[in-house]
């Protein structure tokens, strides 16, 4: 089974497992108007749909000043939402919009800065049969080991917090110049709190990386705000 990696829980059935990962696609959220060309353009209380907590968490801790709405849905759904006036501006994953052919529809790509993507995002898993070796050889020659090594990273904060797609909990890690760069957020549901921590280590550490993050975050109370969260 193919995977969009963001929505795949840590915890699979008995002898089921995520076996390998593509290469990553842009890992950024998308900001998607017909009426303003970026995210800062928004008028106070303009209306903005997302069903992401995490999305959410960041973008209301920069912008107060927004309403944020539910908007669920296929994309295709939700893109007719907007259009029909019920939101000003959707967010929605970059990698969704550009394999569902609709990249024009973006307005802006979201800067990792100001919206940490979710674990996994952009990237597809590959859920298999544990026990099926012929299998297991065959998809090799679709795995990429470096987006390996980031996802081994960001899993590990999830699966340490036990955080699925629905809780307010951001990570994201990159390659840079030999290292990996691993960084973790944690907001309120309200946009009240935003922790954030980050660490810098060598790709083979990564899921140990990823841990550390994770603890890092416990240690600072992050327990409390995931619990909170609707």
């Amino acid at each position: 089974a193919v995977h969009s990696l963001k929505d795949v829980p840590v915890h699979f059935p008995e002898g089921l497992g995520l076996v390998g990962v593509m290469a990553g696609e842009d890992p950024r959220d998308a900001f998607v108007s017909n009426q303003y060309d970026a995210f800062e353009a928004l008028p106070e209380g303009a209306v903005v749909g997302s069903a992401s907590l995490r999305r959410v968490s960041q973008l209301k801790h920069l912008r107060p000043d927004l309403e944020f709405k539910v908007c669920r849905g296929n994309l295709q759904t939700r893109l007719r939402k907007l259009d029909e006036g019920q939101y000003d501006a959707l967010i929605l994953a970059v990698a969704g919009l550009e394999r569902m052919g609709l990249a024009e529809r973006i307005t802006q790509r979201i800067s990792i800065e100001d919206c940490l993507p979710a674990v996994g995002q952009g990237v597809l898993g590959l859920e298999a049969r544990l026990d099926d070796p012929a299998t297991l050889e065959r998809i090799q020659v679709l795995l990429d080991a470096t987006t390996a090594q980031r996802i081994a990273a960001e899993r590990s904060v999830s699966t340490r917090l036990d955080g699925g797609c629905q809780v307010p909990l951001a990570v994201h890690a990159q390659h840079i110049d030999g290292q990996l760069r691993v960084r973790a957020r944690v907001g309120a549901a309200d946009g009240s709190q935003l922790m954030e921590v980050e660490t810098t280590g060598h790709p083979d550490t990564a899921a140990e990386m990823g841990i550390a993050l994770a603890e890092q975050l416990l240690a600072d109370g992050a327990g409390e705000l995931l619990a909170s969260a609707p």
